[in-house]
């Protein structure tokens, strides 16, 4: 008998296909779990992961408000982790659109780990049974994911009837990446001067190589959209590839991992991968790889490419590959010195921590190029970012925002469209910010359970938070709890990066026993 977990907002309009699902459910006598996360937090978050681990199915009821949830993308986001050592991949994903209008704005995350999975429709005006019938009919007999067989009930996004330009941006949303359709004057991008110029320079300079680093929803991704829509204006050849969204099966080895890497840049590109025309494992897979790049990729384009590789601290947790790959990186970008024609190809590299691999200085590409350090939002910038909303915010009232919450465009940006939303002032938004019914509600909650699975990680922010003063903490930590936003470093000093986070963890890490 199958397994569930399901995520809902019961008290949506998805409530009368909820009602008949968990009918059916109960009449199969299926064994489900339900997590509504558009409630207070749940006290049992190790409960609820460890009956996610054990679930067979993962069913998404998502409606205009749970695509924007941070908790759900989480949910989804630990479902394909252990879909990775699961020998039968499970739990199988089975998202259901809830009159979702198709302009609806995604959490960009949530929008690329749903993408290529299958996927069911549901609008008010439909019979629920007939769409259900299908769903339990997938369930019990399934079609197995990767198989070529299964159908697209319906499409994901129609991307040519997006439509970006909202009246007021919202927190989190799939970036506009040039060959979409999106409208990037109505993007509400808030540039941080010089960073935008020096990119635009430097990607015109032959054998560019531009590396953005800052913590998580700090902006990172908007920015490498913007270069590469210039680099596009240009004339340019783009191609982007994020490393997060890579099934960790193809990280087993680096043969494996390189040939992925040449053909999903060569399917970006419109080319076809005629990987066995240039792989030789005489000379194994790095001279492959830049054979494949020298022979057919570059002679195929008489333009240059930029390539960019948002999200690539996710291979620093595979240090068999990681070494090989960057140097192989380090070398193009050497190779551009010299030769003409490794001058078309321009490199971004995104990341939200330094390496924890150790590389020699000489083969990584980690310190050559342009770095840029994203800085957060000044309180004129956040200023000029709430007039998008239509708000008219005084200085006074952007400095109490910003003692809670610092510069972080992310949590800026969430507070602003809570304003824009209600009629509510700064000082009734601040008061419950820190709580589980505030408007970081979701944020929060999705910061504690990912402490919840790195204990290490829960101890050494509980001894952050509980002091007053800087913190040595031992390096892996401290990287990887800035790489997430949740502290600041300087050297191997941390400090809480805003108060936001010392207010609402300090409770609760003092009464977890971590």
């Amino acid at each position: 008998m199958p397994k569930l977990f399901v995520i809902t907002e019961q008290e949506s309009s998805s409530n009368i296909f909820f009602a008949n699902l968990t009918e059916k459910f109960n009449s199969k006598n299926y064994e489900y779990f339900i997590a509504n996360y558009s409630q207070p937090e749940n006290k049992r978050i190790k409960e609820n992961y460890q009956k996610l681990k054990e679930s067979d199915y993962l069913i998404l009821l998502l409606t205009a408000k749970s695509i924007l949830n941070e908790m759900v993308t989480e949910t989804v986001r630990i479902a394909k982790k252990n879909q990775d050592y699961h020998p039968e991949q499970k739990p199988w994903i089975i998202p259901i659109k809830t009159n979702i209008p198709i302009d609806s704005p995604w959490d960009y995350n949530l929008y690329s780990y749903l993408f290529k999975i299958r996927q069911w429709e549901w609008e008010n005006a439909d019979e629920p049974e007939k769409l259900i019938v299908k769903i339990i009919d997938y369930i019990e007999k399934p079609v197995f994911p990767s198989t070529p067989e299964m159908i697209i009930e319906s499409k994901f996004i129609n991307d040519s009837a997006r439509n970006f330009t909202y009246r007021k941006p919202l927190p989190s949303s799939p970036p506009k990446l040039p060959k979409s359709q999106d409208n990037y004057a109505a993007s509400f991008y808030i540039e941080r001067p010089p960073i935008e110029k020096n990119c635009y320079q430097e990607i015109t300079k032959p054998g560019a190589l531009i590396r953005i680093k800052a913590p998580r929803q700090m902006g990172k991704t908007s920015l490498m959209a913007r270069i590469l829509d210039r680099a596009a204006k240009l004339g340019y050849q783009t191609a982007v590839l994020n490393l997060q969204l890579v099934e960790s099966q193809i990280f087993n080895n680096l043969d494996k991992f390189l040939r992925w890497f040449c053909a999903a840049v060569a399917s970006e590109l419109n080319l076809a991968a005629n990987l066995d025309n240039y792989w030789n494992e005489i000379f194994g897979s790095k001279v492959s790889c830049k054979s494949y790049f020298e022979r057919y990729i570059l002679k195929s384009i008489d333009t240059p490419i930029v390539l960019a590789l948002d999200e690539v601290d996710h291979i620093f947790q595979y240090p068999e590959i990681t070494v090989d790959f960057f140097s192989l990186l380090r070398a193009w970008h050497e190779d551009a010195k010299n030769r003409d024609l490794w001058q078309n190809m321009r490199l971004i590299v995104v990341h939200s921590t330094e390496a924890y691999v150790p590389i020699d200085i000489n083969q990584s590409p980690f310190n050559v190029g342009l770095p840029i350090d994203l800085p957060e939002l000044s309180a004129d910038q956040i200023q000029d970012l709430a007039s998008h909303y239509q708000l008219q915010l005084d200085m006074s009232e952007i400095e109490k925002l910003m003692a809670i919450v610092g510069g972080n465009p992310y949590l800026i940006k969430l507070a602003l469209y809570q304003l824009s939303q209600k009629d509510i002032t700064i000082d009734e938004l601040l008061k419950t910010a820190a709580t589980d019914i505030g408007c970081y509600a979701a944020h929060l909650q999705r910061h504690w359970c990912y402490l919840q699975q790195y204990p290490e990680l829960a101890q050494a922010f509980k001894t952050v938070i509980s002091c007053h003063q800087t913190v040595k903490l031992e390096v892996m930590q401290g990287l990887k709890l800035n790489s997430i936003g949740l502290i600041n470093l300087q050297g191997n000093e941390a400090t809480p990066s805003c108060e936001l986070y010392n207010l609402y963890f300090k409770e609760r890490l003092e009464n977890s026993n971590f």
